[in-house]
């Protein structure tokens, strides 16, 4: 009797926190569907293959190491990593085909993270179908192509007194809000992403309810299949398991369930962006004087000693921060978001963070620090009406002003009310609505292309 062949997923993945976690969060949706996973990564910031038993891990070695990353020099980072991964990906791929047929398997699709963009021409080689997955907003993308459509027409290098303006295609964005485009190699990244044309389309990490008109408009750019599935940390719910590269502390969990109905703010600035002692003084004394309850996330190598520096606060402020307050290294945001003590959340608004803010129904306190963010942060107070757009200037009046805004003022109540609506909007998209329907087509298609 002849065995039925299984069809096996490789997804690829960069090591970054931000973009190895949706990545994980899809191999769980698409294991739930019958695929066999492998998940290649970078030999460091991997995943702990002991949290997810049915995969098979495929680490990589790209001649990177922890230390590129910590430079935080994205750009670069992004350019070395697509020149130095074709070969080993190459081999994995070859590899991975030989033990597929060993296995009465085949290798349906490739799945790649859009940041590594040079194995579009890997994938083709190898005749293998592949998809790209997009881990930012679909707004976000769109400034991609509408950079290329108008990079003749003037806007290069963009002028200080434009930073306001309109863009003209996308707004509400203003020019300040996009990427940085006036680094020259930031440019030929961008044509890169854009130029490749995965052969099954792409995956977004996103929601038909919150980006309808700039998916319409990237299908018809683009010219090829969107799968707008997200967010993907909801659908893989089942999943509890963590990829955080932090140890999270699940003792503010226990200090939350203490606390009144939405009265706590959550403090976060995800896992690069930070700020810089002086700075770190005037939140602690913003947040003391906005005499309101708070979580606050100081992730480690942000201060050399916390406790020292928490010693140098004036007295009131470390009564204010012992009273109201809970600070710990790292914290199990997705837990955190959904406890209803947290009433607001002060966010970088990196995308995954603002999807988990979106999907518990709590706004947002926005202060973007680079690419992505700013586009994000946009959509969250001019679009969807659930963020708070404030002057980002790091003095303890301003932090107050705007922490009471947010938590206390008639304005933040009216942002928790549309964020609630949002999230019940999510809900339905992803039970039965256009995000589970995208995911039905996803499979149909990866599927159709291997009969």
């Amino acid at each position: 009797m002849m065995e039925i062949q299984r069809h096996r997923l490789v997804l690829i993945t960069p090591p970054f926190q931000g973009h190895l976690t949706p990545m994980l969060h899809l191999a769980t949706v698409l294991h739930s569907k019958g695929f066999s996973i492998t998940v290649a990564h970078a030999h460091f910031n991997s995943p702990d293959p002991s949290n997810h038993p049915n995969f098979c891990f495929l680490p990589l070695f790209y001649g990177l190491s922890d230390t590129h990353i910590s430079s935080k020099n994205v750009v670069d980072i992004t350019a070395t990593l697509n020149t130095r991964c074709v070969s080993p990906i190459k081999e994995a791929l070859i590899d991975q085909i030989e033990k597929a047929n060993i296995n009465h398997e085949k290798i349906a699709c490739v799945i790649y993270d859009g940041l590594m963009y040079s194995i579009d021409s890997v994938a083709r080689e190898l005749k293998l179908p592949n998809i790209v997955l997009r881990t930012t907003s679909a707004t976000n993308f769109l400034t991609y192509h509408t950079f290329l459509q108008r990079q003749s027409s003037g806007w290069l290098p963009l002028q200080d007194s434009m930073s306001l303006d309109l863009v003209p295609e996308l707004e509400p964005l203003r020019f300040k809000d996009l990427p940085m485009f006036n680094s020259c190699d930031i440019q030929k990244q961008i044509a890169k992403t854009v130029a490749v044309r995965p052969s099954l389309g792409v995956i977004c990490n996103t929601v038909n309810c919150l980006e309808e008109e700039s998916l319409y408009r990237l299908h018809q750019v683009y010219k090829v299949s969107f799968f707008p599935i997200g967010p993907l940390h909801m659908i893989a719910e089942e999943d509890s398991s963590s990829s955080s590269f932090v140890e999270e502390d699940y003792s503010c969990i226990g200090w939350l369930k203490k606390q009144p109905k939405q009265s706590v703010l959550y403090v976060s600035l995800g896992s690069i962006a930070s700020w810089e002692e002086k700075e770190l003084t005037e939140v602690a004394c913003g947040l003391a004087n906005s005499k309101q309850k708070f979580l606050w996330v100081i992730r480690p190598g942000t201060i050399s000693d916390v406790s020292e520096w928490l010693e140098s606060l004036c007295k009131d402020v470390r009564v204010a921060i012992a009273e109201r307050g809970c600070i710990v290294k790292w914290a199990p945001q997705g837990e955190v978001l959904a406890d209803e003590a947290v009433g607001g959340f002060w966010s970088h608004c990196g995308w995954n963070s603002t999807l988990e803010s979106l999907c518990e129904g709590v706004p947002m306190m926005c202060q973007p620090h680079f690419g992505d963010q700013r586009v994000n942060a946009r959509l969250l107070s001019h679009v969807w009406k659930v963020g708070l757009e404030w002057s980002n200037v790091m003095e303890r009046n301003e932090i107050e002003v705007a922490v009471r805004r947010l938590m206390v003022n008639s304005e933040g109540k009216e942002m928790r009310q549309k964020a609630l609506k949002l999230k019940n909007e999510i809900k339905i998209a992803v039970k039965d609505g256009s995000s589970y329907d995208a995911l039905n087509r996803l499979v149909k298609s990866i599927l159709s292309m291997n009969l």
